[in-house]
């Protein structure tokens, strides 16, 4: 199964709903395929103009190396050099902060990554997860 646009919407759309709720500030979300592509992405009114760009360098991250950034944010933190390479191989795209998930089908296949900016990493990370589980998929 490949990952529609509509669910990409649904996701972006779920995200800013439960980050609205919450009462967090203005956000960017974007939602990436299993090939790094933007699928969907939005920046509310009030984000700053970054938050798109690490949006979508942290569901690059996450798409790339197969992972949620949180794990991610661990790992760069044992291995500093070899992420910093990766920062520097991916031309400025790879940011392995907290704030994205994998998108996974029902079947547990990775179909892409969502990643917010806007927050703090757990509040980008949680409408992330919130997203992905309103469009019917599971956060991975």
């Amino acid at each position: 199964m490949a990952l529609t646009l509509a669910q990409a919407n649904q996701i972006i759309a779920a995200a800013l709903a439960r980050s609205n709720e919450a009462g967090h500030k203005p956000m960017a979300i974007v939602v990436l395929d299993d090939g790094g592509h933007i699928k969907s992405a939005q920046r509310e009114d009030g984000a700053s103009m970054f938050r798109t760009d690490i949006a979508m360098g942290k569901a690059w991250a996450s798409i790339a190396m197969g992972a949620a950034s949180r794990v991610l944010t661990q790992r760069a933190k044992d291995l500093p050099a070899f992420f910093g390479a990766l920062a520097s191989t991916g031309q400025g795209k790879f940011i392995p902060q907290t704030g994205a998930v994998l998108i996974k089908d029902p079947a547990g296949k990775v179909v892409g990554a969502v990643g917010a900016s806007g927050g703090t990493g757990d509040e980008d990370e949680a409408i992330c997860i919130a997203g992905v589980e309103a469009a019917g998929l599971q956060p991975g």
